[in-house]
């Protein structure tokens, strides 16, 4: 699939970003001794361990199913999203320690200026390349791509933080207020963010591999169906996305006339797939079972046809609520 592809070749980037501002963040806290910059390093470390995670996890995701997989490989990225999860909530956990420590036992802070531009570029570069990702990621359907972007934006947050926090500190130090402790207390608050973020990752991934339902997708879907709509199509109802990695298998349940052959059934159902891959590209896959209209069908059918048994009134207003029912509408 050229989309799950593209998503790989991106997160190669994201990796190798990942691995170079691990090492400037580490210059800086070897020259600092900073508790609060050692909090942004030890974040990085997860940035990369979970950047090798989701590269595996798309390279996975980006190879064609097979006959073991006949759903493809999609899967792999939530289970990189969970993985994620776990890795920074235990780096904010190990964060939380160093900085209790480090109140309890405060210790000098050194050439702190010289830290403060190492870590204010990394956080622009990580900016950068989260956002392209995240971007990239809603655009190819990739959930361990959009999670990589957001972690990235998230250590950007955290490191401008850090460098506001840092640079008070400074100010106070060269106007001659000594204060070691605050040092701690800025990693200490950056800490609890972090693993509140883990916490967010680990959700978000378990809602994936429980296939909670993306009200924002269906209602594209829903937007695209109603556009699209043809007097054939009588009704729609018991409509399911389910989402593996790229790929989107869409399962629902049409109402045709009751005299409709089943080859043209077939033609209609093209249409339909036609017009749903338009808007959301070839990684679609959709299932429709047809249904044969009955008489409590007539009222919402403007179509005009020799066995109708009731006037028409109004056709049904598609929405999320109704295309998601199980049942056939009635007017």
């Amino acid at each position: 699939m050229k989309g799950a592809a593209d998503s790989y070749n991106f997160q190669k980037y994201i990796v190798l970003l990942g691995i170079s501002l691990l090492l400037i963040k580490f210059l800086a806290w070897v020259i600092t001794d900073s508790v609060a910059i050692l909090t942004d390093a030890m974040e990085s470390i997860v940035n990369v361990a979970a950047g090798l995670i989701g590269l595996y996890a798309l390279y996975l995701s980006s190879k064609p199913r097979d006959a073991d997989h006949p759903y493809g490989h999609g899967r792999a990225e939530y289970l990189s999203a969970l993985a994620e999860g776990l890795m920074i909530l235990i780096a904010g956990a190990l964060i939380l320690y160093e900085a209790i420590m480090h109140i309890s036992s405060p210790t000098p802070v050194n050439d702190l200026d010289i830290g403060l531009l190492l870590i204010a570029g990394a956080a622009v570069a990580n900016y950068v390349v989260g956002t392209l990702a995240v971007r990239k990621g809603r655009a190819n359907r990739s959930q361990a791509l959009v999670a990589s972007g957001r972690h990235l934006r998230t250590d950007t947050y955290s490191s401008i933080g850090i460098i506001i926090g840092l640079v008070i500190m400074l100010a106070l130090d060269k106007m001659g207020h000594d204060v070691p402790w605050a040092d701690g207390a800025i990693a200490l608050f950056f800490g609890a963010i972090i693993v509140m973020t883990g916490a967010k990752v680990l959700k978000s991934s378990m809602d994936g591999i429980m296939d909670k339902a993306d009200m924002e997708l269906l209602e594209e879907m829903v937007d695209c169906i109603n556009e699209n709509r043809h007097s054939d199509w009588i009704d729609v109802h018991n409509l399911r996305i389910e989402k593996h990695g790229g790929m989107l298998h869409v399962d629902m349940h049409v109402t045709f006339p009751q005299t409709m052959t089943v080859k043209e059934q077939y033609y209609e159902i093209c249409e339909m797939k036609k017009c749903i891959q338009d808007k959301f590209g070839d990684f679609v896959e959709l299932s429709v079972v047809g249904e044969p209209c009955r008489k409590f069908s007539c009222p919402a059918c403007s179509r005009e046809c020799p066995d109708r048994r009731a006037e028409f009134v109004e056709e049904v207003k598609w929405t999320i609520e109704n295309l998601s029912n199980d049942m056939q509408h009635r007017r």
